[in-house]
């Protein structure tokens, strides 16, 4: 394994960690920066499955705590039975959606101009919703309610869509329902575990055969580039989100795309 390869990894994992947990699209980052930087992973998606299961885990060692309440207490009435149905509710659209549409929208739609596309549109919508959102009137998961959570759990399907992201659709929806930020951010980041995992360990099972040893270097950088990173990135964002909002993350995007529609249409 060279230098050039691991280092390649390394960029790699880094953006996975930096993105896919804002609202602003990890996949689509993945597939601009692959495309800008020629990347050359291990065969298959063996590669974009390990860096994503690295940041996942960090949400994972974040909320280790809340997990493990969620866990004990939900087998009795109370906050985390709630907490529980909300984030049960919200996982079953994109699940569903997703077994069905995902080799569809694999083969069609992962191509860099429709992540500009969906990069710009995004951001628009992120701006818009920002600024005319209702005033919140729901301040912890528990008090989301089912329909609430379904609506998010749709949002969350959104995001098959390469350039959407998964944590921008989910906060989105859920500060159009009434959702204050810090807990759309919360739901959010929590509801990636149960999907992102089952997400991943299914592709994984799908992949089994195209890992190789000689891509173990790869995988083991990009891993833990994602892990760290995300780890930071998650608890940066829940300690100013609350403050800032999310509307730079709306103007990034929109700069983001443009800039990357030129660069393609130059190439």
């Amino acid at each position: 394994m060279d230098f050039a390869s691991l280092f390649s990894a390394l960029l790699m994992g880094i953006v996975e960690g930096l993105t896919e947990f804002l609202p602003i699209s990890s996949t689509g980052h993945l597939v601009l920066l692959g495309e800008l930087i020629g990347f050359q992973g291990p065969p298959g998606k063996a590669f974009e499955i390990s860096i994503q299961l690295g940041a996942i885990m960090a949400v994972v060692v974040i909320y280790r705590g809340l997990i493990l309440d969620l866990l004990r207490h939900m087998w009795r009435p109370g906050l985390q039975r709630f907490y529980v149905i909300n984030l049960v509710l919200a996982f079953l659209p994109a699940a569903i959606i997703g077994a069905t549409l995902h080799k569809t929208i694999t083969e069609v739609l992962f191509n860099p101009w429709v992540v500009c596309v969906a990069l710009i549109l995004g951001g628009v919508a992120i701006i818009v919703i920002e600024r005319n959102r209702p005033e919140p009137s729901i301040h912890s998961v528990p008090e989301i309610g089912p329909l609430a959570a379904l609506l998010v759990g749709f949002g969350q399907a959104l995001a098959m869509i390469p350039g959407t992201s998964r944590s921008g659709a989910t906060i989105i929806t859920a500060l159009l329902v009434g959702v204050e930020r810090r807990t759309a951010a919360e739901f959010s980041f929590v509801l990636a575990i149960p999907t992102m995992v089952a997400a991943t360990f299914y592709s994984l099972f799908k992949a089994r055969h195209e890992i190789e040893f000689s891509a173990f270097g790869q995988i083991g950088v990009g891993f833990v580039a994602a892990f760290i990173v995300a780890f930071f990135t998650v608890r940066a964002v829940l300690a100013v989100i609350g403050r800032i909002g999310f509307t730079p993350f709306g103007w990034y995007r929109i700069g983001l795309g443009l800039v990357m529609m030129a660069v393609l249409a130059l190439r």
